[in-house]
């Protein structure tokens, strides 16, 4: 890998694939996983707020998917420490041309890389190994009245997880959220935190 931060567009447009550079020689490695003047002379001005970090024991763990309406709406950079998950962002701004589209992306310990989902995003992934530990930062802070969820399998959207759907691992607030249709979304552009 090259020593500079690298950002790719997805497919849905402000969301983002980030590579930081990692550095190995016969000690290990060393990397500057998150340096806010490298991504903001990349176009991307962000103040995080929180970090969060999550372990889940099984594969098959879906969280998701989340958001948090404004004025508590969040951006979000996401990485994985140890194991691999499959990432995923749906456009809820009611506004946009890709309202209810979903890009997704496999984040893992051993590809280094990140996603960032900006706010006015759902968010979620499944972890495809055990004991998979996620970080991520956010640019609000967790907002119990705010906080809202999407199904994971709502048809409208069409998520394609590459796991088998009755083997997921799920929390009863993601296992009973509304379908999209039902769901309170941003009607406009979403304000990062």
């Amino acid at each position: 890998m090259s020593g500079k931060l690298q950002i790719r567009q997805l497919d849905l447009e402000g969301v983002f694939e980030v590579l930081p550079p990692r550095f190995g020689d016969e000690r290990g490695f060393f990397s500057e996983t998150y340096n806010g003047r490298h991504l903001a002379e990349a176009g991307l001005s962000l103040e995080f707020v929180q970090d969060n970090h999550s372990l889940s024991a099984k594969a098959g763990v879906l969280r998701g998917l989340h958001y948090q309406l404004n004025p508590h709406a969040q951006d979000k950079l996401l990485r994985v420490v140890r194991g691999a998950i499959f990432d995923v962002a749906v456009d809820i701004r009611r506004s946009s041309p890709t309202f209810g589209k979903w890009v997704g992306l496999e984040i893992s310990a051993d590809k280094w890389n990140q996603i960032l989902v900006p706010a006015g995003f759902a968010h979620g992934f499944v972890t495809l190994e055990p004991d998979t530990v996620v970080v991520y930062k956010v640019t609000d802070t967790y907002s119990p009245a705010h906080d809202r969820a999407i199904r994971f399998d709502d048809p409208a959207i069409g998520i394609r997880w590459p796991v088998e759907t009755g083997g997921l691992v799920l929390s009863d607030k993601d296992r009973n959220a509304p379908l999209l249709a039902d769901a309170e979304v941003f009607e406009t552009e979403a304000r990062g935190g």
